[in-house]
């Protein structure tokens, strides 16, 4: 600061102090713009891409052989997971007998590690099979593990359709992988 300078009492201001408190979720402007994960104008599905990127890149907390766990980009809540096989199919029934075994398996540690990163009351775990069902994007198979906890909705989604979120990916991500239970090891119970 130049001698002679003074600074600004922010309580001149304009404006009235008005109680809120604000809740700072830049990364939704992406869902607001529209931008959802939909192919891309090459046609390249978000699902097939992601695994070619580096795992915080592509926001993967978890890869197996035949199927991998990735964060939702436009999450419900923290920590909501996507387990997704690599092959590009729409269908549960479309699964070969190894992918649906590693599907089953990688839902199961996915939950482990929900449950030691952030210790949440409950799940909702599910898929939307096509677009009729809600899928938004209905060509790559995907299931959704949302962890739940008393008290985690408001009034936005309902009026503001704006869901605040208390952690930003890259954080969540860094804490499901700390968190992922190693395959060999017993069940922490």
């Amino acid at each position: 600061m130049a001698q002679g300078e003074r600074l600004e009492d922010a309580a001149a201001f304009a404006g009235v102090r008005d109680g809120f408190e604000r809740l700072w979720t830049p990364h939704r402007m992406a869902y607001i713009r529209g931008e959802k994960p939909t192919p891309d104008d090459r046609g390249e599905c978000p699902f097939c891409t992601a695994p070619q990127r580096d795992d915080e890149e592509g926001l993967i907390v978890h890869r197996g052989r035949r199927c991998y766990v990735v964060l939702n980009l436009f999450p419900y809540n923290p920590g909501h997971l996507l387990v997704c096989p690599y092959r590009h199919v729409p269908l549960y029934v479309d699964l070969d007998a190894e992918e649906l075994a590693e599907f089953s398996d990688l839902t199961r540690q996915a939950l482990r590690a929900l449950e030691r990163a952030s210790n949440p009351a409950g799940f909702n775990i599910g898929m939307n099979q096509g677009a009729v069902a809600g899928a938004g994007l209905a060509a790559h198979l995907h299931q959704h593990i949302v962890p739940r906890w008393g008290g985690d909705m408001n009034f936005l989604p309902i009026v503001g359709r704006t869901k605040a979120l208390p952690m930003l990916l890259a954080d969540v991500r860094e804490q499901l992988v700390e968190a992922w239970p190693d395959e060999d090891a017993p069940p922490d119970r």
